[in-house]
């Protein structure tokens, strides 16, 4: 056990679904790994009437449905003696007095010394008001102990209301303080694109302008939405992905190397390459940007976005975009970057393409024009690993050349479960350690770019839907991306 760690993990939202599908199963397999301290707890805020005997049994019937390690019940019994309910408005009063006062006898039982992380998993309508409490009532003071607060994405709907949000927040925690959660960060394969970088000597020298002819970053979804609707009528795929999740990974692959690997060192390269954004003009939107909302598919049984639960009937939300972005910098002039995102798809991917460029027309390439260019294949989910694709003459007597590949599959192995991104991020949370959370000045400059974009979608209406369920997306991504000669990678 990490006995430094101590300390009493608050959950406002407990009742909701990421407290089952993801922080209690992180906090199970992080006790399996021996992560936890012995005093440790947790305390689940909600606001619905019910014991911590009845909220405990619903834990462990999610743990056994969405822990990726197996159910053992003498792992079980320990954490859920430590796992603790209780009812709150998040908007009351004297409350949060009586709430400070159960915590104390808590804290005294297992002689955490007051060290408290308040996890804000609700709504974010939610956010100033609890934390706005928490601080009137000194359940956030430092005596001596550290009080941290970790916030669920989205963070603002805009620029403006992201600056009111983060000024609110500050001036009760402290910058220090708040931990800004991108569980996008927390994927093991995602941690390895900066190792991958700069711990190999054959791939740092031609990370540039001058050998890569583009990248492309992919985060599909088969799924639909869901039960989401109402959240997904407000936030649609710019605000769910694109300006946390993507514009993160975009920041990874394009930084320069960091002068130290500490935190603040990390968080400066990846301001900059958010910085080096160019941001689009209103007239430019179109070129660039290009959106998407998928529509019923009859044979394969698959509901249209506008016929999901809790959806507008006429609704003009994207549940896809993708666009084609350039970094102004030394680095990358002249490499665009496309990404896209998207729900209702044909296949579950998250990966970066690396393309290289071409070779001059010499040599074989006087004879095959269609030899591929090298391709670097980063893959975050699914499979986790890396694919190289390069050329080689094909066994035999003629000098054909075709495609072979070097394919490392992490998670393939027999045996091997890759760690949740949340039980890294809870983990770093408790130590202090926000390598992979994420600093105001990186939401400040990927709203700015976002932004431009939505004022300029305020303008037009879709011509929604424009993409059927179940298939590779919208005619315009293909367009946006072969009228520069290049094709979407759909391994």
């Amino acid at each position: 056990m990490i006995s430094e760690l101590g300390n009493a993990m608050v959950i406002f939202g407990g009742t909701g679904d990421l407290t089952k599908r993801k922080l209690v199963p992180a906090l199970y397999n992080l006790l399996i790994e021996k992560q936890l301290p012995d005093n440790f707890f947790v305390v689940a805020v909600g606001r619905r009437d019910k014991t911590t005997e009845e909220f405990v049994e619903e834990m462990e019937i999610a743990l056994k449905e969405f822990s990726r390690n197996s159910y053992d019940e003498n792992i079980w019994k320990n954490l859920k003696s430590r796992i603790f309910y209780y009812r709150l408005n998040f908007d009351g009063t004297e409350e949060y007095l009586e709430f400070d006062t159960a915590l104390c006898k808590l804290e005294h039982k297992y002689e955490t010394r007051g060290n408290r992380m308040f996890y804000l998993a609700v709504s974010p309508e939610y956010f100033g008001v609890i934390v706005e409490k928490l601080h009137e009532y000194g359940l956030a003071s430092d005596n001596g102990s550290f009080k941290r607060v970790v916030i669920e994405k989205p963070f603002g709907k805009d620029l403006e209301s992201a600056k009111a949000l983060s000024k609110h927040i500050t001036h009760a925690f402290g910058e220090e303080n708040i931990y800004r959660i991108d569980h996008y960060l927390g994927k093991e394969m995602l941690q390895n694109i900066m190792v991958i970088r700069f711990a190999n000597a054959f791939f740092e020298p031609i990370w540039n302008n001058k050998y890569i002819d583009h990248v492309q970053i992919t985060s599909t979804e088969t799924l639909p939405v869901e039960e989401r609707g109402g959240y997904y009528e407000k936030a649609g795929a710019m605000k769910d992905m694109l300006q946390n999740h993507l514009l993160q990974l975009l920041a990874l692959t394009a930084m320069e190397p960091p002068v130290r690997l500490d935190t603040e060192s990390i968080r400066d390269e990846k301001v900059k390459v958010l910085k080096g954004l160019k941001i689009y003009e209103e007239d430019e939107v179109n070129d660039y940007v290009v959106r998407g909302q998928y529509g019923p598919n009859e044979e394969m049984g698959f509901n249209g976005y506008r016929q999901e639960r809790r959806t507008d009937p006429d609704s003009d939300i994207e549940t896809y975009i993708a666009l084609k972005m350039e970094i102004e910098n030394f680095r990358w002039s002249g490499v665009p970057f496309y990404i896209r995102t998207g729900k209702r798809l044909k296949e579950k991917t998250v990966e970066v393409v690396i393309q290289f460029k071409s070779l001059a027309k010499i040599l074989y390439l006087k004879e095959l024009d269609e030899m591929m260019p090298n391709q670097l294949i980063i893959r975050i989910q699914p499979t986790e690993g890396v694919f190289l694709r390069f050329n080689a003459k094909k066994p035999g007597q003629t000098n054909d050349i075709v495609p072979v590949k070097m394919d490392f599959c992490q998670n393939c192995e027999i045996g091997y479960n890759s760690p949740e991104a949340y039980e890294r991020l809870l983990l770093d949370a408790m130590k202090g350690e926000k390598t992979l959370f994420t600093r105001w000045d990186e939401v400040e400059y990927s709203w700015r770019f976002v932004d431009a974009i939505q004022n300029a979608w305020k303008k037009e209406r879709p011509d929604f839907p424009n993409y059927e369920a179940g298939s590779h997306g919208p005619k315009v991504a293909d367009d946006l991306i072969e009228r520069d000669g290049r094709r979407w990678v759909n391994e």
